[in-house]
């Protein structure tokens, strides 16, 4: 009986994905829950687990488009486990068939050698019996040479000149890759591949944002001594503990946390003319995956601890990390952060993650010279931006977040453990 294997639903709001990649090939025999397929949704990668044991038929191509619900592979579970001395002959004849192709495709370059010797033959004969002359459709010399620094066959273009003669013209107005000017005398290869839907995906999210939000960046620096001089006198006790380390994430999460609560609107969305104000904080944090950046999203942190953060942020970049992350952990978020200084970023300014109205990016901590009572010392430092939507975040809001954000890191144990290290640190 054959099996007819459709996609599943990953999620209420996707109604296609992309077979990204087979992992397996046409006739194999499969074992029930093995992976087959990797497939991609405008959300995430999810592996295509067989549903039962045989032989498999795959009915659609790598690359290929198909809607929730469509058979895209058969598998036929009265099929019988190949044995070893059927694997032996299917790779005889697999190789006796490459040997066979190897053998026709030296005779067919044999045969294109001769058509190809005897065609210039011909064709330098007739040159230099007659004048030359353009045939129907092709370039002239400068249209040519115009084609030719864009990157494009003149077979695509469509002549407008006597008897459809591709014109100067005609070359200026097509449209090609880009000219990256005169060649120089070094190696100038170049590779094409498809985005992955989700990297389309992100691609169009981020344009939105800049199109559609009335986004604006601000700046602050904050000292990072104290949070050092924490991790370093507590960082040890906390992993043997927790068996996750005392990261800086833990420290911004809840410094935002205690800002959202102080600024609202931060923590608010734009639903056509209305303004959705969330009461609880959902964080996205971006984590980069194999297939690009994710945004997972962590539940309800103003209910977690130092631990509960750690714990979570370590779990949600694991399964990112290993592409089992899924759509459910990839959805909603009233606000996110973004930690560009792992990749050595000293400022930026990240796009707001829609249809959220603000982000923090964090940035590397460098050893600057600052003024402190009236000394210059050298403190670790870094800068942090806030992103946030102007048409319903205001500058007192949105300065005053990142005021209040600044504030907790740079006195983390009165502002976010209430003057008592050990019990927030749960030691």
């Amino acid at each position: 009986m054959a099996l007819e294997m459709k996609v599943p639903s990953p999620g209420e709001s996707i109604s296609e994905v992309e077979i990204a990649e087979w992992l397996v090939q046409d006739g194999d025999y499969v074992e029930k829950d093995q992976a087959v397929a990797e497939v991609d949704s405008d959300k995430a990668t999810l592996e295509l687990p067989a549903e039962a044991s045989g032989i498999i038929t795959l009915k659609a191509e790598e690359g290929d488009v198909v809607a929730v619900g469509q058979v895209v592979c058969l598998i036929d579970t009265e099929a019988e486990k190949p044995s070893s001395s059927s694997d032996d002959k299917k790779k005889e004849k697999e190789e006796k068939a490459e040997k066979d192709k190897d053998s026709k495709d030296k005779k067919d370059e044999e045969k294109d050698k001769k058509e190809k010797e005897s065609k210039e033959e011909k064709d330098s004969s007739t040159t230099s019996n007659s004048k030359k002359s353009y045939a129907t459709g092709s370039p002239s010399p400068a249209a040519k040479k115009k084609l030719d620094e864009k990157g494009i066959d003149p077979k695509e273009v469509k002549g407008t000149g006597r008897d459809g003669r591709i014109t100067k013209e005609d070359a200026e107005q097509a449209e090609g890759k880009p000219s990256m000017g005169t060649p120089g005398s070094g190696a100038r290869g170049e590779s094409r591949s498809k985005m992955s839907m989700l990297r389309r995906k992100v691609a169009e999210r981020l344009v939105s944002a800049k199109n559609e939000t009335a986004m604006l960046t601000t700046f602050n620096e904050v000292n990072m001594q104290p949070i050092f001089d924490l991790r370093s006198q507590y960082k040890e006790e906390f992993k043997e503990k927790h068996g996750v380390g005392l990261g800086f994430m833990s420290f911004f999460t809840l410094a935002v946390v205690r800002a959202l609560e102080k600024f609202p609107a931060v923590n608010s969305m734009v639903d056509g003319k209305e303004m959705i104000t969330y009461d609880y904080k959902d964080i996205s944090i971006a984590v980069s995956g194999p297939k690009g950046l994710m945004v997972p999203v962590m539940r309800n942190v103003e209910n977690l601890s130092f631990r509960g953060v750690e714990q979570e942020v370590k779990r949600l970049a694991l399964r990112a990390r290993d592409g089992k992350i899924t759509v459910d952990e990839m959805t909603g978020g009233t606000f996110t952060i973004s930690n560009g200084g792992v990749f050595g970023s000293m400022l930026s300014t990240p796009i707001i993650n829609p249809p959220q109205s603000g982000i923090l990016g964090m940035h590397n901590i460098v050893e600057r010279p600052v003024a402190i009572d009236g000394k210059v010392e050298i403190r670790p430092i870094m800068y942090v931006a806030l992103s946030y939507d102007h048409r319903i975040i205001d500058g007192r809001e949105s300065v005053g977040f990142l005021v209040a954000v600044k504030e907790a890191l740079e006195d983390p144990t009165e502002l976010l453990m209430d003057g008592n290290v050990k019990k927030a640190l749960e030691l």
